[in-house]
């Protein structure tokens, strides 16, 4: 998935103790070499020629279309709820093309649809922060933070009316490369807050799996 691509293919580099630290210490750090990447965002699909900022993903069923796009870099630098740390890493990947995803659709229900953000690395969309929007009003011209994100690697969609938060699991000895299973988690709107209503884990399989590093004594 988008966001939660594979950060070092070809590394086998081991999650061992203190293993969240410094997996977000390297997203912070892949995130602030954006300015000096020449290869831009990495979509899926045809070339985009807008900003990512204010690009949208091709809607799902579940995701709804409008005209009217949300400077979403302008929301995340004026969101106190923000990390400073996202904020001084997110930067162009080049020119005006930053690294971030969004996508609009019916999760509050709201005066007008509301703005899922996604940032990303540039050079292999590791996702380090994902954010709800939801609009004050019809205007648009006034949205407030209602759900946040910010352990990496982290990837947030609309699935119909609910909320999917998408988190790979590392267990010690992975490979950065190769996590050992996902987890995603379901959130509904309720009472002004998005409740969890569901988890589902999955294993992944190691056959075959050549960035999974042999434990000692096994020949490789």
């Amino acid at each position: 998935m988008r966001g939660l691509k594979k950060a070092a293919e070809n590394k086998s580099a081991l999650i061992t103790g203190g293993a969240v630290a410094a997996m977000a210490a390297a997203a912070g750090l892949l995130l602030a070499g954006c300015s000096g990447s020449s290869e831009g965002v990495r979509k899926e699909g045809p070339a985009q020629t807008q900003s990512a900022a204010k690009a949208t993903r091709i809607p799902s069923a579940s995701a709804t279309p409008v005209q009217e796009k949300v400077d979403a870099v302008k929301l995340i630098k004026n969101d106190p709820k923000v990390s400073d740390q996202i904020k001084k890493n997110l930067k162009p990947c080049t020119k005006d093309q930053y690294p971030v995803d969004v996508i609009y659709g019916n999760l509050t229900g709201g005066p007008r649809p509301d703005v899922v953000v996604n940032i990303l690395t540039c050079g292999d969309s590791f996702g380090v922060g994902s954010y709800v929007y939801r609009a004050k009003d019809e205007s648009g011209d006034a949205y407030e933070n209602v759900f946040a994100a910010e352990q990496s690697p982290v990837y947030a969609d609309i699935d119909r009316k609910d909320l999917q938060i998408t988190r790979q699991v590392y267990a010690p000895g992975d490979a950065v490369c190769c996590p050992s299973g996902q987890d995603v988690l379901t959130y509904q709107w309720a009472n002004d807050d998005f409740k969890e209503t569901g988890r589902t884990h999955t294993d992944y399989s190691k056959v075959g799996n050549t960035g999974k590093v042999p434990s000692t004594g096994t020949e490789g």
